[in-house]
């Protein structure tokens, strides 16, 4: 990297390198002069490689979902005090007091927000490896200064939200929300924030990932979930996705099939398992029986059920 003697600003040379967020500032007027741009993968890749190998040496297995990364240690358990006597129990809590102390902020900060995200993780039956990969987001986002003057919380959902994504695993900011008490907008600008600055990739939800999920709350057969996939693809083909949620899309090819396959379900139903609006449903529904012409073969399906009702 190039550094500048000078601010092209105000002309001070009072400059600094902050180490932390890879930027020269200048320190008179506060203007970033060069940054660095993140790869988020890289960084991982480099940090594993160091400490991994400190720690298979050991012979234990690295996770993100220790503070330390498991290779520290503690001072004695709890269990360990009635082992001892009066004067090596003082000894035991005075050595614990000051380990606590010379930990650093950012390990007191773990410790409280990994404990949250193993929580957020089992409410919602996240796989190890989601939750490993939103520790791993959630470290170097403290690590960067990027929880700063924001609740613990939110970070934590968000780091989720995105492990969710980047491992193709069906999660909505509405199931986020309910398990950790955040607002959904809270979490969806927290998940904006921290992949925009940690420069994490991710591609677009896929529709099809939702209807295994849907399908199973609204007990649909598996005839009916093929038939729902089948016009998925036709409505990407036909570009039907393009700018739309893709929770309401998948239910619409939900509720679409369940119709062809004589499953009556409400639109309410559908709705309530996906977690969007009537509106949405019937505005997705409207659509793709207009441009996939099936509105003859849903009437026909729906005159079927009704004779069989009668």
């Amino acid at each position: 990297m190039t550094y500048v003697k000078k601010c092209p600003e105000c002309g001070s040379i009072n400059l600094i390198f902050d180490k932390d967020r890879g930027e020269v500032i200048c320190r008179s007027c506060g203007l970033v002069i060069e940054e660095r741009v993140v790869d988020f993968d890289q960084e991982h890749r480099e940090f594993d490689s160091e400490q991994g190998e400190k720690r298979r040496r050991a012979g234990a297995p690295l996770s993100w979902t220790k503070f330390d990364r498991g290779l520290g240690t503690d001072v004695g358990q709890k269990q360990d005090i009635y082992k001892l006597s009066g004067k090596e129990r003082n000894k035991f809590f005075r050595l614990r007091k000051w380990q606590y102390r010379i930990s650093t902020a950012i390990e007191r900060n773990l410790k409280l927000a990994l404990a949250e995200l193993k929580r957020v993780s089992s409410y919602l039956k996240l796989p190890k490896s989601v939750e490993e990969e939103a520790a791993r987001i959630y470290t170097l986002a403290v690590q960067r200064g990027l929880v700063r003057g924001r609740s613990m919380e939110s970070v934590v959902a968000g780091a989720l939200y995105a492990a969710c994504r980047r491992h193709e695993v069906p999660r909505t900011l509405d199931e986020l929300s309910e398990a950790s008490g955040i607002d959904k907008k809270e979490i969806g600008r927290t998940y904006r924030f921290i992949t925009r600055e940690l420069g994490i990739r991710i591609l677009p939800s896929n529709p099809v990932d939702y209807l295994a999920r849907f399908a199973s709350a609204l007990k649909l057969n598996a005839e009916t979930q093929s038939r729902a996939v089948e016009i998925l693809e036709q409505a990407q083909n036909s570009e039907l996705t393009s700018g739309r949620g893709p929770t309401g899309i998948a239910a619409a090819s939900l509720y679409v099939a369940a119709l062809l396959n004589n499953e009556k379900r409400t639109q309410r139903e559908v709705a309530d398992v996906a977690g969007v609006t009537e509106v949405t449903i019937r505005n997705r529904y409207k659509e793709l029986l207009k441009k996939l012409n099936l509105m003859e073969k849903v009437k026909k399906s729906k005159r079927k059920l009704l004779a069989e009702v009668v």
